[in-house]
């Protein structure tokens, strides 16, 4: 396009508009010795390629004239000098009214380059023919690296990003930034506006953030952002800008917001990802297509969206609905003839009195949960691939269905294979709903259930999707989400029967991923029953008799049929809070401290011959029968009739103690032969301490002492399972028997407390003999001598109240030359490059490999020193029964 080096002036057409070119031989990359000319010939050719993705928005230029080794300046105003053929627009800031280049021909892109703007910004939205400002096509998220973080973090935060608006439908291109981090933009159908988007966003955001605090930080100060990657949301406001696609950057090397493929991403390693300059990126575009050509504004991928079983198989989209009769469209997928479910023949009758609510768990062509809420005299309906979700910090995609008859709400059956909608249906969950918000893009609630108890659920529109949702609309992408509290009430935790609980309001629906919001866990959602307890695939577990004939057989799948429960837990305490001081001794019980795992079991009695299902789970939430056939054996044996009890799993050592070492040996363990031979080394007993369920009746809201006499006289006590007594009004008593027999300490039961289910409660309260902390491991510094080749010394951390994995210190004592081989090969597996802790001083960085906060272990130590570290402490083995999340200082 342009002259041979060494004439500085010349005029060049461009799309039929002439273009002065000066000063060509500038240098404008002193390190790379890149001129002008080649910027100006760089935007000329990558002109076709860029400007579909700036067409139409305004452009705020940022440029060097001087080269990029001197200050450049921002411009949004057009200059005296700009060519009269440049598209322009106005616009009307607060403050300001500014006059703004389309960059919407490859003449537009050359005069840009002469006036050395070597980057191009653009926001997220365009101008429509005639002028006027469209919703967003797009959204996008800064991954910005802080120090001690580079392109490895950023492309593992991109992975889980991508997951999360897959979920939502949303197809997703990233961008290496040409600067430190990526961009990763996906497309939106301008439905939404600038404001909704940057909420959901920054939704995302904490999302992101609330799973992987040790990774992620969504919060601008700068001073949070060390060794994490900071996800940028802001850049979605409609009067913020984004450096576009394919735009240079003025940095000392010419390098490129260049779009990637997420082949490339995952192909790299991330290890070996860098950024592209302009040569790279021209050789690119020639070669093969534009990553971004996916990012088709207003179009969504059918196929990529899950099966729910609620849309046409020949994509049909049957009648338009009159405005009067909002079942027009679920009427013409049925025929009565040939289906079990109600279709009435009369238009629905509006009413706006009625709150009910149901879940019904689908066998569809694909496994999915229907989430329907009663108004104007039907059922608005979403399809729910994943389910409810079970806790504060993890979104569910919510597909919005056509509108559903009332009396749907009470339907349960099969429908014939080949019918819309084949499959089995059970109700999940029913009741009533308190109504907070309902907008065409918001949905807030607050659900009473009667199995699975109050919890306050949002929904917020993301998309259109195929297909029509209610009343007649089109169906529509969602996200749902729980949030954890309001007013300092616990929802889905449970103080009543099946987690109920009283329902407030007036929390802010976007403050729901706060870390701290895994702590109390509430009871499983129906994602959460199949995905870890099918009930097709649960394995028979013989009597160690080895009598496969008459004797009985116990099966060890999770799966229970009835109430979800989650543990009651007990809050560290001393001895003032029980005995005197105003405390009533007479008023407590006071049980033994058993040095376990935690397990909430259900048995079910199959039939007449003795024959008992049982499962078991664990505070996390994992299967943990077929870990453990001798307790599940000998709890099918213990309990007549159907119940739901609480107890701890243990290790008997030779003097007959809890031994939370020896225990070590039974977990983790997923071939069946190594199962078998660990329960013959090691076997393992179950030690009751409640009863939550009895024969289909809920025990939780009874006090503490009736529920004790439930359990003594339900169970009968073997070889495997035992009731060990409580000490009733007697502290002293408890504590000195507890130190005599080696336990950790006792635990403090108020006789008159109901069952607080998923909460910390001061109605129990736990003493300890020595101090214990569950920590979660960030890293480890290699071992010397005989550990040569292991791990050294852990580095673990503690979660705080700001989201932060805060260093606690070193552990390098109590471990078996086992213990450090199992250590060293269980973290080979987590490497990462950054450090997820905080606070890590210098001196213990040294040689240190870092891990993703993935495990649990138990220290013993002495005390917290003044900067709040661990002294003296002793590792005492892993907690696979816990997630991070859960780990609190205690």
């Amino acid at each position: 396009m342009l002259t041979a080096p060494g004439e500085q002036t010349q005029v060049v057409t461009v799309d039929g508009h002439d273009v002065r070119l000066t000063n060509l031989d500038k240098v404008l990359y002193p390190a790379t010795g890149t001129t002008k000319r080649d910027v100006i010939e760089y935007y000329a050719a990558v002109a076709a390629t860029m400007l579909p993705h700036v067409k139409d928005r305004p452009v705020t230029r940022k440029r060097w004239p001087n080269g990029v080794d001197e200050q450049p300046f921002f411009q949004k105003d057009l200059g005296a000098g700009t060519p009269d053929w440049v598209q322009r627009r106005t616009i009307e800031h607060k403050h300001s009214t500014n006059t703004y280049p389309l960059a919407n021909d490859a003449a537009t892109l050359v005069w840009l380059a002469q006036i050395a703007s070597l980057e191009v910004h653009v926001p997220q939205w365009a101008f429509g023919p005639r002028g006027g400002a469209h919703h967003p096509d797009r959204l996008v998220l800064d991954l910005d690296p802080g120090e001690g973080a580079g392109l490895p973090e950023c492309v593992e935060v991109a992975h889980l990003a991508k997951e999360i608006l897959d979920e939502m439908g949303l197809d997703t291109v990233p961008v290496t930034s040409g600067s430190k981090g990526i961009h990763l933009y996906a497309a939106l159908d301008e439905r939404q506006t600038s404001a909704q988007v940057t909420d959901v966003a920054h939704e995302l955001a904490r999302a992101l953030e609330a799973d992987h605090p040790g990774l992620v930080v969504s919060d601008m100060k700068k001073a949070l952002r060390g060794g994490k990657v900071l996800v940028d949301w802001s850049q979605n406001n409609g009067n913020k800008t984004t450096v576009a696609p394919y735009s240079l950057r003025g940095r000392s090397h010419p390098w490129v917001a260049a779009p990637r493929t997420w082949r490339e991403l995952a192909r790299s390693g991330a290890a070996d990802l860098r950024q592209l300059d302009h040569t790279e990126v021209l050789a690119r575009i020639k070669r093969r297509r534009d990553p971004m050509t996916t990012l088709t504004p207003g179009r969504v991928d059918a196929a990529a969206l899950p099966d729910t079983g609620d849309t046409d198989d020949d994509g049909d989209r049957g009648d338009q609905p009159s405005a009067r009769d909002s079942l027009t469209t679920y009427r013409a997928k049925r025929d009565p003839a040939r289906t079990p479910e109600p279709v009435p023949a009369e238009a629905p009758t509006p009413r706006d009195d009625g709150n009910s609510f149901v879940i019904q768990e689908h066998h569809a062509s694909r496994l999915h949960w229907d989430f329907r809420l009663e108004r104007d005299g039907v059922l608005v309906s979403w399809a729910l691939p994943k389910g409810e979700p079970t806790d504060p910090g993890t979104n569910h995609l919510a597909v919005q269905t056509e509108d559903h008859p009332l009396e749907y709400g009470t339907f349960a059956g099969t429908i014939a294979k080949g019918e819309y909608g084949g499959g089995t249906v059970t109700i999940w969950d029913s009741g009533t709903y308190e109504l907070e918000k309902w907008r065409d893009d918001e949905v807030i609630v607050v659900l009473h259930g009667t199995k699975h108890g109050d919890r306050r659920l949002a929904l917020i529109r993301t998309k259109a999707a195929k297909g029509e949702g209610a009343h007649g609309a089109p169906k529509s992408q969602w996200l749902i989400h729980r949030t954890k509290s309001q007013d300092g009430v616990e929802l889905g935790s449970g103080d009543g029967p099946a987690g109920s609980g009283p329902a407030a309001a007036g929390a802010d629906v976007r403050a729901v991923h706060h870390p701290a919001a895994r702590s109390s866990r509430p009871p499983a959602s129906p994602a959460t029953t199949a995905r870890t307890s099918p009930p097709s695939t649960a394995s028979a577990v013989r009597s160690p008799s080895g009598d496969d004939g008459a004797g009985p057989a116990w099966s060890s799948g999770s799966r229970a049929r009835g109430r979800a429960y989650s543990a009651m837990l007990a809050t560290l305490g001393k001895r003032a809070d029980v005995v005197g001081g105003g405390a009533d001794e007479d008023e407590w019980a006071f049980e033994m401290k058993w040095d376990g795992i935690r397990t909430i079991a259900r048995v079910e009695q199959e039939d007449g011959l003795g024959r008992a299902r049982v499962s078991m789970t664990s505070r996390n939430g994992k299967d943990q029968g077929p870990g453990y056939p001798d307790v599940v054996e000998g709890l099918g044996r213990a309990v007549a009739g159907e119940a739901v009890v609480d107890g701890e799993i243990v290790a008997l050592d030779a003097q007959g103690r809890p031994s939370f070492g020896l225990l070590q040996r039974r977990m983790n363990l997923a071939d069946p032969r190594e199962i078998e031979a660990a329960a013959r080394q090691v076997p393992a007993q179950l030690f009751l301490f409640d009863v939550l369920e009895q024969d289909g009746e809920p025990l939780v809201d009874l006090p503490y002492r009736e529920r004790r006499e439930r359990l003594e006289a339900l169970v009968t006590e073997n070889d495997v399972v035992k009731v060990p007594p409580a000490f009733d009004g007697d502290f002293d008593h408890a504590w000195k028997t507890s130190g005599r027999l080696g336990l950790e300490g006792v635990v403090a039961k108020r006789t008159d407390s109901t069952y607080g289910q998923g909460r910390r409660s001061r109605a129990w309260i736990k003493l300890k003999h020595a101090r214990t902390q569950e920590v979660v491991v960030g890293g480890w510094r290699p071992g010397n001598g005989n550990r040569s080749g292991l791990v050294g010394s852990l580095l673990v951390g503690v979660p705080d109240g700001d989201g932060d994995l805060r260093y606690v210190g070193r552990v390098g004592t109590g471990f078996s030359d086992a213990a450090l081989r199992d250590a060293t090969e269980r973290l080979a597996r987590l490497a990462r490059k950054t450090t997820p802790l905080t606070d890590v001083p210098r001196a213990d960085t040294r040689d240190a490999h870092w891990v993703s906060p993935k495990l649990v272990g138990e220290v013993e130590f002495a005390e917290w020193t003044g900067d709040e570290r661990l002294r003296q402490p002793r590792w005492r083995g892993w907690r696979p029964d816990k997630d991070p999340a859960d780990v609190r200082r205690e």
